[in-house]
């Protein structure tokens, strides 16, 4: 039996969460990939590292469009400043052009698949800026996909974390 335990910091105000909670919980109770076909593991595998790509061009080239695609409709996202932004959010956000990369680096990406979910951490340095200013700097990040009734990969979730200097964390 898998336990979660959940910090008294995190906060489950957002339905969503909790469902994010409950739905890998599932998946965790699936098994690793251990379960999987080795020729589907690698399958998917090619198809989740072909999405991270086409995610890092939507983003890169602000195109709304293959974002839209790439993103389930219950899409959430944990910000690195720890806002929530639902898929209308982040697309409102791309239409208006409040972000701007100069330049994306994706580095050190895992993926791990648990039945249906699919996993990815990865660190990514990024040269850009928005409404509040310049966001150029280290992240790690998460992203949830799901594969949906059609045999789809979508994303669920992503939450993204700054890397702070060392000097910074004094």
């Amino acid at each position: 039996m898998v336990q979660l335990r959940i910090p008294r910091s995190v906060r489950l105000g957002s339905g969503t969460a909790l469902a994010m909670v409950f739905l890998l919980a599932g998946s965790l109770a699936q098994g690793h990939t251990s379960g999987m076909p080795r020729a589907q593991r690698h399958e998917s595998r090619h198809e989740i590292d072909q999405l991270e790509q086409v995610w890092r061009n939507a983003i890169m080239t602000r195109n709304a469009s293959a974002l839209d695609d790439l993103l389930a409709d219950d899409y959430i996202a944990i910000t690195a400043n720890g806002t929530l932004q639902s898929k209308d959010q982040t697309l409102a956000g791309m239409r208006a052009g409040t972000v701007h990369f100069n330049s994306i680096e994706l580095t050190d990406r895992k993926v791990r698949f648990y039945g249906q979910t699919a996993l990815v951490t990865s660190r990514a340095e990024i040269n850009g800026s928005n409404a509040d200013g310049d966001i150029s700097g280290s992240y790690r990040y998460t992203r949830v996909y799901i594969r949906d009734d059609q045999g789809k990969w979508k994303i669920v979730s992503l939450e993204v974390s700054r890397i702070r200097e060392s000097e910074e964390r004094k």
